[in-house]
């Protein structure tokens, strides 16, 4: 394994921790309540203030790793998850909980960003789709073990242990962070931007709340509306101040990179509100309209994990034969099909066939969520590489926020529409919910045949046919 290969594994298990920690809480709730003696609709607020937490931080991980050093920021991140996971664990009540919950969001908000900024740092082009492919998968298959194996570690074990298992996992990559990076750091200073820092914050954190609020069993109309509609605002004028000063906490001229802007504010967005719904509708269409329980439907799930960890063997030769525009393109369709397939079950459908699918979107997803990552990078220059980070992590955070309101709301209209609302969802409101998703992953593939056919050639090696020409065909 190459020094590259490293790096890249040891940013994953971090980000595989951190995921996999956010995923797991869900199920663990009921016991929780019980240890804090609190309702177990009170404990969301644990988990709302990670969230917050994270909207708040992100933005700032680039010119925390250009001021301090990547790694320096890397290493602190992972000490304060690691500590906040300690805390976690202890906590006898809910507010003990809740503080813990923001430390940690503190970490993790630089760990995602900065650690990825390592990779890049580290890696030539010509090998970015795979190093990419090693950063991918934990944020494709942690959202799908969590619930089982939280489900696992409550049923035959306590809560706690939910965190205390970070501790060794953190102590290790802290050991390895020490030893094989390097503390990659800006020659050019640049002042912090306090007032994008403080608008950003807001509106980015009001605005995922308001999302997070339409996920939930019991929606407050009028506090989701104000909240998205506050962080609509703030986020606007976060957005004016941007584009105003010098140097931005948030870099928007990166936007004009055409390689950038498409797999992070356009394609990207809709492919990954897509990918954020699914864990969402294939648990509950299981649970409550197959009447699995909630263990029998997490194994369910973890077909679809096995599909994107089969990937790895062919993504890049997919990439090198057809380049980035075919594949996303192609790649795209056929993740909105293998979705759509998902519209056929039934509680007659049998398990063995399910399973398939389920692994059949792991697979496709995994490709097309591996290559337009690396497309993110392939242009951005290195200067301006911590800040392309950043954005797009903040970019990625709102995206799979957006993915849960998704889901959520499709499953609410459905209901609303064939008068079901009220008696619970019928088999026939996730049907329409992923018809929903397979027309946006349709929708997203499509955007990529805007690309010129050698997008991106110089890191997959695909042949150049038409050298010289745009990364936006037409």
């Amino acid at each position: 394994m190459t020094r590259q290969h490293l790096i890249a594994l040891i940013v994953a298990c971090a980000l595989f921790m951190e995921l996999l920690d956010g995923s797991v809480i869900a199920t663990a709730l009921p016991q929780m309540a019980r240890a804090f003696h609190e309702n177990p609709v009170n404990l969301s607020i644990g988990m709302s203030a990670y969230l917050l937490t994270l909207a708040i931080f992100i933005p700032s991980s680039g010119w925390m790793a250009d001021r301090f050093g990547a790694k320096t920021i890397f290493l602190s991140a992972i000490a304060i998850f690691t500590a906040a996971s300690v805390l976690c664990g202890i906590s006898n009540t809910l507010p003990e909980f809740t503080a813990a919950r923001i430390v940690q969001g503190v970490g993790g908000a630089m760990m995602v960003p900065v650690g990825r900024l390592m990779i890049l740092r580290s890696t030539d082009k010509s090998d970015l789709v795979n190093m990419m492919q090693f950063f991918v998968t934990p944020g494709l298959i942690a959202p799908i073990l969590g619930p089982p194996v939280g489900g696992f570690i409550t049923t035959f074990s306590s809560w706690r242990w939910i965190f205390f298992l970070n501790v060794p996992l953190g102590l290790l990559a802290l050991v390895l962070v020490t030893t094989f990076m390097v503390n990659y750091r800006a020659d050019a200073r640049r002042s912090f931007d306090t007032p994008g820092f403080i608008l950003s914050g807001a509106g980015l954190a009001s605005l995922l709340f308001g999302l997070d609020q339409l996920g939930r069993p019991n929606i407050d109309p009028v506090l989701t509306a104000g909240l998205i509609g506050t962080g609509i605002v703030v986020s606007a004028l976060a957005v004016l101040h941007l584009r105003r000063i010098a140097h931005p906490l948030l870099d928007l001229s990166l936007f004009r990179i055409p390689t950038f802007a498409l797999p992070t504010l356009f394609a990207g967005t809709g492919f990954r509100i897509v990918i954020g719904a699914t864990p969402l509708l294939w648990p509950l269409l299981f649970q409550v309209g197959f009447g699995m329980t909630a263990f029998a439907s997490g194994s369910l799930v973890i077909a679809c994990a096995g599909g994107d960890l089969c990937t790895k063997a062919f993504a890049n030769r997919i990439l090198r034969r057809w380049g980035f525009r075919n594949t996303l393109l192609v790649n795209g369709i056929l993740v909105a099909f293998a979705i759509l397939a998902c519209a056929s079950f039934s509680a007659a459908t049998p398990i063995p066939f399910i399973a398939v699918v389920l692994c059949v979107v792991g697979v496709f997803r995994s490709v097309q969520f591996g290559a337009f990552n690396a497309l993110t990078y392939v242009d951005v220059p290195p200067a301006q590489m911590s800040s392309a980070s950043s954005l797009a992590a903040t970019l990625q955070q709102m995206s799979f926020g957006l993915g849960v309101a998704f889901g959520a709301m499709a499953l609410h209209l459905a209901a609303f529409l064939g008068g079901s609302r009220g008696r619970g969802f019928t088999v026939g409101d996730f049907r329409i919910a992923f018809v929903a998703a397979a027309v946006l992953a349709l929708a997203a593939a499509l955007a990529f045949a805007r690309l010129s056919p050698d997008a991106g050639a110089e890191a997959t090696g695909h042949a150049k046919k038409d050298a010289g020409r745009p990364a936006l065909a037409g």
